[in-house]
C-alpha cells in the first residue's frame, strides 16, 4: 500500500472530505520540540510509476512546527493549520504558493493542538491551545468569534458534535473532558474521564450523544453524556499514552487509535472483544490517524517516523 516519506516528523493526517484520494499531512522538525514545519498535500495515484504510488501535489513551509490540519467542508481548496507558535494559518491550494497562506491568525499564547471544521454549519472552525483555551472562528473574519477558557492546563484536542452545529468537545491535560454550546455562557457538562492527561476525544458519527476520550493512562473510555457517571466502555491495549482516537464515518461501534506504543489500533467497543485490528508498522510514535469519508475501510496514519501511510483495512500497511 502507498507510503509517503516527509522531510519532518509527522503529527497528523486527514482525508479530504472532497476528493478520494486526496490527503493533507502537518509535519514539524525535531519532533516538534524546536524547528520549522512543513504542510503536505499528497494524492494516491495508483497509475504513477515507481513503488510509490503517492504524489505530493502541493506543500508549504512554515517557521514552527505544524501540529494539526483540517479540511474545509465548504471549500475543496482550503486548509487550517495549527502552528506551535501560537498562529492558526489557511491555506488556498487554488491559489499560487505566494498567496499562501491566506490568513495567518495570531491569538493563541502558546502552540496550537488541533483544528476541527464544523461539519454542519460549514464557515467555522474551532482551535485548542496549550494556552488552556478553545477558539471558536469563521472563515471570513480577521479575529476570533469567541474564546473558551474553562480547563486548566493545556487543551489538546476539541471537536464539533457530527449532528449539532453548536455543540463541540474539548480533551486537557486537566484530566477533563468538556462538553459546550457557543450558545451557552461556559460548559455544558464536565467529565472527570481520565486521573491521567487526556490527549484527544471525538464524537461518534451515528450516536450523538457518545464520545470518546484517549489518555495518558494507556486507555481509552467512550461515554454517553446522557449519564457519565461510568463509561459504557473501556479500552485497553495501549502499552503507552494514547495519542489520537477516531470514531468510523461508516461504522457505528468502530474506532480507531494510535499510541506512544507505535501501533494503530481498531476497536468495535460494542463486543466484548473489543480489539479488532492491530498494526504495528510505525517504528516510532504514531500521533495521527484518520478514516476516509469517502472510501470505507481506507485509514491513513502518520508518525514521527517521517512515514505516512494509507491502506484498506485488513492488508498490511507495509505491503507493496
Amino acid at each position: 500500500m502507498p507510503v509517503f516519506k516527509t522531510p519532518f516528523n509527522g503529527y497528523s493526517v486527514k482525508f479530504s472530505p472532497f476528493y478520494e484520494s486526496r490527503l493533507a499531512v502537518a509535519t514539524s522538525q525535531n519532533f516538534g520540540i524546536l524547528g520549522n514545519g512543513r504542510l503536505h498535500v499528497i494524492d494516491l495515484s495508483p497509475a504513477a510509476p515507481g513503488p510509490t504510488p503517492i504524489t505530493e501535489l502541493v506543500s508549504f513551509d512554515t517557521a514552527d512546527g505544524v501540529y494539526d490540519v483540517a479540511w474545509s467542508e465548504s471549500h475543496d481548496s482550503l486548509l487550517v493549520a495549527a502552528i506551535a507558535d501560537g498562529s492558526v494559518k489557511l491555506y488556498d491550494l487554488a491559489l499560487p504558493p505566494t498567496s499562501n497562506p491566506l490568513r495567518s491568525l495570531h491569538e493563541h499564547t502558546r502552540e496550537v493542538s488541533s483544528a476541527d471544521y464544523n461539519p454542519t454549519r460549514r464557515d467555522s472552525f474551532l482551535t485548542a491551545s496549550w494556552d488552556d483555551t478553545v477558539k471558536l472562528w469563521t472563515v471570513d473574519r480577521p479575529a476570533s468569534v469567541r474564546t473558551f477558557k474553562e480547563h486548566a492546563y493545556c487543551v489538546y484536542s476539541a471537536v464539533w458534535n457530527p449532528r449539532h452545529a453548536d455543540v463541540f468537545a474539548s480533551a486537557s491535560g486537566d484530566c477533563t473532558a468538556r462538553v459546550w454550546d457557543v450558545r451557552e455562557p461556559g460548559s455544558t457538562m464536565i467529565i472527570p474521564a481520565h486521573e491521567f492527561e487526556i490527549l484527544s476525544c471525538d464524537w461518534n458519527k451515528y450516536d450523538d450523544c457518545v464520545i470518546a476520550t484517549a489518555s495518558v493512562d494507556k486507555s481509552i473510555k467512550v461515554w454517553d453524556v446522557r449519564s457519565i457517571r461510568a463509561p459504557i466502555s473501556v479500552l485497553n491495549g495501549h502499552g503507552y499514552a494514547v495519542r489520537k482516537v477516531k470514531f468510523s464515518p461508516h461504522r457505528q461501534s468502530l474506532m480507531m487509535s494510535c499510541s506512544y506504543d507505535m501501533s494503530v489500533c481498531l476497536w468495535d467497543y460494542m463486543v466484548e472483544d473489543a480489539l479488532v485490528g492491530r498494526y504495528d508498522h510505525h517504528s516510532e510514535f504514531a500521533v495521527g490517524i484518520d478514516m476516509s469519508v469517502l472510501v470505507e475501510g481506507l485509514l491513513a496514519s502518520t508518525g514521527w517516523d517521517e512515514l505516512v501511510y494509507v491502506w484498506q483495512h485488513g492488508t498490511d500497511p507495509r505491503a507493496p
